[in-house]
């Protein structure tokens, strides 16, 4: 889609055509939403202003980057958002050049920033970075680690602050909206840029300072002034939704040719009555219906997360000392039911996993007992704080770690394969994974008495019903769950005993089944009793194969030098693609029935 020539009133109408473009799509086959509604105009923008061809687009998380792919050559593809084989719901260079990096995780925009420009400069090329981050970013240190060169190198870099929640810093009535506009028009910047190069570096050192003393007054009572005293200018805050108005003010961005922050107010869910505003459940959605807002009810069977929340929610209950936390997900994790009835005792850190994992390391050695809710995927993000403030000293914090396995649409950048690979060789930690709903309360009981580290998993959705009656977890001990009259045996972790289960099923044979419980510590008594009955083992897991279950098995084989013969059903060597679980799943050789093929 072609813009840069387009008038006022054709691209106010290319904004309404993009937003109704999302709300027929998104409404019928789900996605990211109210966030991708609010940066239409900011989006327009960009692309009016800069040159996507040559600048680089970056976008934080890319939740909102629904409006770029469709201006870069996506509109009819579209229907395929997040879909098995479709579109990415993130920014991916193998769709389009347009996508200058992938983006899931967030808070990683300005870094990027800062390394392109540094190359641009290198290279004596005439580009110029352009960043969209959210307000919810900017809690992440990541940022203030960029923001921190940037200001002191000075490379030119547009940063557009999306500001759909909350205020940097609230203005201080009539007078800062006043002096931000101020702040925001041609005047000023041309003003404050003559000033500098006219009178202030001639001035004598006392003028030089009273100048000087007047702009950082007008800064005081702007909302920029951490901005402005990190190096890095400011404008705003602007109507990120009056399409003139930033246009206009991104061309000042534009000819400063230093680091500038654009701060946008823009509104969530824009453009559609029902998301509008603070409204957390329309941020992804599934399918719902346009005319009343209305999402179709699902008769599904409880799932994971809820069975954690309440079964955190009764240990907190007995035990005074469990506390916990999580980063950004109150509701995503279940802990926003904890928050409420427990608020001093239960906190939302905000995009700052690090300092999650480390604030619950001190409250351990305080004699607390301290619960970190967290994705798989970005429990990543707090990787050397586990092992520097945790794991180290051994103190007793469990991560209760969701989303573990395959999570569905968002795909790469979000598949939760990675948890045991990289926690399973860090000294003084536990890991265990439950079956079922039963296993995953007796999971958390048996973590709060640990003295140790200890890492649960457990996937998004709902576990299945097992057959099988539940037993109290106790340290590195697996649960047979069925002798077989063959010479297999399949050895499920977690989520995957119920894999074992079904493809047990529609097996000729009658096979040995076994729930390990804990992949460190193994049950290593257990495991050497069933070699003697069983040949031939079959390993069912929902996670990477590199470091997974299958390694910590055969490093105890070849320890014990015992002879089995081992097949790993987990992932293989790369990043699994985005789609419905059931279709990836099978794309991967992991359903049932193809898993009985391959055994035979």
């Amino acid at each position: 889609m072609e813009i840069k020539d387009k008038n006022l009133e054709e691209l106010e109408t290319i904004c309404s055509d993009i937003r109704n473009r999302i709300i027929d799509v998104v409404s019928r086959k789900g996605g990211h939403f109210s966030s991708t509604l609010g940066a239409v105009e900011l989006t327009v923008a960009m692309h009016k202003v800069f040159d996507v061809k040559k600048d680089p687009f970056i976008y934080d998380v890319s939740h909102q980057c629904y409006p770029h792919k469709l201006i870069n050559g996506r509109w009819d593809e579209f229907e395929t958002i997040r879909q098995f084989g479709g579109l990415s719901g993130f920014t991916k260079p193998k769709e389009s050049d347009a996508d200058y990096f992938v983006a899931g995780h967030s808070s990683t925009s300005i870094s990027l920033a800062v390394g392109a420009a540094k190359a641009i400069k290198l290279k004596g090329e005439d580009r110029i970075p352009v960043v969209m981050i959210g307000d919810g970013s900017m809690t992440a240190g990541m940022v203030y680690e960029a923001l921190n060169e940037l200001g002191d190198r000075k490379y030119p870099v547009v940063i557009i602050l999306n500001d759909n929640e909350m205020s940097i810093a609230k203005p201080i009535g009539s007078i800062s909206k006043y002096l931000s506009k101020i702040l925001a028009g041609k005047f000023y910047q041309g003003f404050r840029d003559r000033v500098d190069r006219n009178i202030v570096q001639k001035l004598p050192s006392g003028a030089t300072y009273i100048a000087k003393k007047i702009e950082e007054s007008m800064k005081l009572i702007t909302p920029g002034i951490i901005f402005e005293e990190m190096g890095v200018d400011y404008i705003g805050p602007i109507d990120g939704h009056d399409l003139e108005e930033v246009i206009e003010t991104l061309e000042i961005a534009k000819g400063i040719n230093k680091p500038v922050i654009v701060h946008a107010r823009t509104v969530k869910g824009k453009g559609y009555k029902h998301a509008e505003g603070q409204q957390e459940h329309w941020h992804g959605v599934g399918p719902f219906n346009v005319e009343d807002g209305t999402f179709a009810k699902k008769a599904s069977a409880k799932s994971a997360t809820a069975v954690f929340a309440d079964a955190l929610l009764d240990l907190a209950r007995k035990h005074e000392n469990v506390v916990g936390v999580t980063a950004a997900m109150p509701s995503g994790t279940g802990i926003d039911k904890l928050m409420k009835e427990f608020p001093t005792r239960f906190w939302d850190v905000a995009i700052a996993e690090q300092h999650a994992v480390t604030s619950m390391a001190a409250m351990a050695k305080e004699g607390f007992k301290p619960f970190i809710t967290i994705y798989s995927t970005f429990l990543q993000r707090g990787f050397d704080q586990i092992v520097h403030d945790v794991c180290l000293l051994g103190l007793p914090v469990v991560f209760a770690i969701d989303r573990a396995g395959i999570v569905g649409n968002d795909g790469e950048t979000h598949q939760g394969a990675f948890d045991i690979s990289y926690l399973r060789f860090l000294p003084n930690m536990i890991l265990c994974a439950p079956r079922d709903d039963k296993t995953l309360e007796y999971s958390l009981e048996f973590a709060y008495e640990a003295n140790k580290p200890c890492a649960i998993r457990y996937p998004r959705g709902a576990f299945a019903n097992l057959p099988f009656e539940a037993s109290k977890f106790e340290l590195g001990k697996a649960e047979l769950l069925k002798e077989g009259e063959s010479n297999k045996l399949f050895i499920g972790y977690g989520a995957g005993v119920n894999r074992a289960c079904e493809t047990e099923k529609l097996h000729n044979d009658d096979i040995a089944i076994l729930d390990l419980r804990f992949v460190k510590p193994l049950d290593e008594d257990t495991l050497k009793s069933l070699a003697c009955r069983y040949n031939d083992w079959y390993i069912f897991s929902d996670s990477q194969k590199q470091g997974g279950v299958v390694s910590a098995i055969l490093e105890f084989l070849n320890k014990e030098k015992i002879c089995v013969d081992v097949t790993s059903f987990e992932y293989e060597d790369k990043f699994i693609e985005h789609g419905d679980t059931k279709k990836v799943e099978e794309s991967l050789g992991l359903n049932p029935n193809q898993l009985v093929q391959k055994i035979k």
